[in-house]
């Protein structure tokens, strides 16, 4: 059996995905960073942007988060965000809509989360 570490991406209100992974990349604001079993243990602050669990069973998923913290030790791993949504939760063209309306805005914050949100539904 792989070394697995266990994961839980969770928003402010609700558990968004919890289960078991072979690797998660995630963007702080160190840069991007990567977790695999055995990791140090880490604090840091999450930064808008895709995370991508591997799954144990060798899927993949991909959510959109904005905001928050992620911390591992002893092989578990918490990512908890102001906002995350999976992939297939999120609506392509609306997406798209809302970063037309920001750029057109010049609205640099909601610019961005639009962007994490299309990377993030394209990723699946």
């Amino acid at each position: 059996m792989a070394a697995e570490l266990h994961v839980a991406l969770v928003a402010a209100d609700r558990e968004v995905w919890s289960g078991e992974a072979t690797l998660v990349v995630a963007r702080t604001t160190s840069g991007d960073i990567g977790v695999m079993p055995g990791h140090q243990p880490l604090l840091g602050v999450l930064e808008s942007g895709p995370v991508t669990i591997r799954t144990s069973e060798g899927g993949t998923v991909v959510a959109a988060v904005h905001g928050g913290f992620i911390s591992f030790a002893d092989d578990k791993l918490s990512l908890l965000a102001e906002i995350a949504e999976l992939s297939e939760e999120i609506d392509v063209q609306r997406a798209e809509r809302a970063f037309e309306r920001a750029k057109s805005e010049a609205d640099a914050s909601a610019e961005r989360r639009a962007d994490v949100r299309m990377r993030a539904a394209t990723a699946r």
